[in-house]
């Protein structure tokens, strides 16, 4: 049984960005498709999904325990929002957010660096272009919690994660379907920076892995 184990930790972790890779799609899927066979949307479990696997994926980071610590702490501020405490979600959000940040950076980091190129730089990349789109989706569901109405009229808004999410990666892939509208000067700053970065992240990696099969 502890060989199973061993195996299968080993496996994770030399395939960890293509798992991370895998939740993420699961994420982006899963959430809509399921939504009318269970009843309820479970994007919150999935995004939680999403923490553990970024988490795992950062292990050979120096920021390894500053995220698992993170991590420890969405765990808790969730538990303590299912025990009637609505007041730790936007805690939970928060400290999800920080988490993914640090994860992102650190996929990134190793989509980006080193001389050869093999599937996992491929799926590195990959996750970090997802983890953007997520990080932005749950900060639009944010913004519009702290600042009702920043996208749209209060009874029209209600931005959601799932629709937080959806409206993120419209703008990462400026898509521009307009059926969400930013319309404070915060929520546009957010989707400007979040464009731009998405069209320079894909025009920095096409150079990065054009040149290391140059190589």
């Amino acid at each position: 049984m502890r060989e199973r184990v061993m195996t299968f930790v080993d496996g994770y972790a030399r395939h960890r960005f293509g798992w991370l890779f895998a939740t993420l799609l699961a994420t982006l899927a899963l959430g809509p498709l399921l939504t009318p066979l269970i009843g309820f949307n479970p994007i919150q479990l999935l995004i939680g999904a999403n923490l553990v696997a970024a988490i795992a994926s950062a292990a050979d980071t120096r920021w390894l325990r500053v995220l698992i610590v993170l991590g420890v702490l969405f765990l808790v501020a969730r538990m303590l929002t299912l025990l009637d405490l609505p007041v730790l979600l936007p805690v939970s959000e928060a400290v999800w957010l920080c988490a993914v940040v640090l994860a992102a950076a650190a996929t990134a980091r190793r989509a980006l660096r080193g001389d050869a190129v093999d599937s996992e730089h491929v799926f590195a990349a990959l996750d970090a272009y997802l983890l953007v789109g997520l990080i932005f989706g749950l900060g639009y569901s944010m913004l519009d919690q702290l600042w009702p109405a920043s996208f749209g009229s209060p009874s029209a808004s209600d931005l959601g994660a799932a629709r937080g999410i959806y409206f993120s990666f419209v703008t990462l892939a400026t898509l521009g379907y307009g059926d969400i509208v930013p319309v404070s000067d915060a929520a546009r700053g957010l989707a400007v920076v979040e464009a731009v970065a998405g069209q320079m992240y894909m025009a920095v990696l096409v150079a990065r892995l054009v040149s290391a099969y140059r190589r």
